[in-house]
C-alpha cells in the first residue's frame, strides 16, 4: 500500500493536483500561524468581556484565517489549472490575474473584519511594488539562495521609500484625527490607543500602567 501511495506521490500526472491538496494544507498552516499570535495579542491589548469570551473571538478569527487561506490557494490553484488545460497546456500571463480575482472574489469578498484585513495587507503591497527598485537585491540567507529560485526580491530604493513612507504616515495620520471612520477598526483601536489613550491619567498608577 505505502509503495502504491509513494507511485502516486511522486507520478508526474498526478503533480498539478497533489499540488492543490497541498497548497489547501499550506494555506491553512499558515492562516493559523499568522491569526493566532495576533489574535492573541490584539485580545489581551484590546479585548472586552470574560476571557472565555476572547478565546472564542481567538478561535473564531484564528479558524476563519486559516480556511479563507486554503480555501483561496486551493481556488487559484484549480482555476489556473483549468485555464491551462484549456489552452492545450499551456499557461499564459493573465492567468495568474484571472485566477486570483475569481478566487479572491469568491473567499474574500464577503466584508468582515478578518477578510477586511486581509485585503487591506494584499493592497499595501500592491501599492508598495509600484515604488522604483533599487539596484541589487535584498540580502538573503544561505539557506534562501539554495531555494532554486533565478528571482530575487529587489528592495525599494531609499530615496523613493522614504517619500513612500512619509506619505503613508503623514496620511493616515491625517485620517486619524479628521475621518477616524474610514480607517480599519484593528488600526483604529490601536492608533487610539498609542495617540488618544496617552493623552489623559488620573496619577501615577494610571500613568504609567493603566488607562483611564
Amino acid at each position: 500500500m505505502a509503495a502504491i501511495i509513494n507511485d502516486i506521490i511522486t507520478n508526474p500526472a498526478y503533480h498539478d493536483y497533489l499540488a492543490i491538496l497541498k497548497g489547501a494544507r499550506n494555506g491553512f498552516v499558515y492562516g493559523v500561524k499568522v491569526r493566532f499570535p495576533h489574535a492573541l495579542v490584539m485580545s489581551i491589548l484590546f479585548g472586552r468581556g470574560s476571557w472565555q469570551d476572547r478565546a472564542s473571538v481567538i478561535f473564531k478569527a484564528t479558524r476563519q484565517h486559516a480556511f479563507n487561506l486554503a480555501k483561496f490557494v486551493t481556488l487559484y490553484k484549480a482555476f489556473l489549472l483549468v485555464q491551462k488545460k484549456a489552452n492545450s497546456g499551456k499557461p499564459r500571463s493573465s492567468d495568474t490575474f484571472i485566477a486570483g480575482l475569481l478566487g479572491g472574489y469568491l473567499v474574500f469578498g464577503k466584508r468582515n473584519a478578518v477578510n477586511e484585513q486581509i485585503v487591506l495587507y494584499v493592497v499595501s503591497r500592491v501599492v508598495a511594488s509600484f515604488i522604483p527598485r533599487a539596484s541589487s537585491p535584498y540580502n538573503t540567507s544561505p539557506q534562501s539562495s539554495l531555494a532554486g529560485s533565478a528571482v530575487k526580491p529587489v528592495p525599494p530604493d531609499s530615496r523613493y521609500f522614504s517619500l513612500f513612507a512619509a506619505l503613508a504616515w503623514g496620511s493616515v495620520m491625517w485620517l486619524f484625527q479628521n475621518k477616524g471612520e474610514n480607517i480599519q477598526p484593528g488600526m483604529f483601536n490601536s492608533m487610539k490607543y498609542l495617540y488618544r489613550d496617552s493623552e489623559a491619567w488620573r496619577d501615577l498608577r494610571t500613568l504609567l500602567w493603566h488607562n483611564n
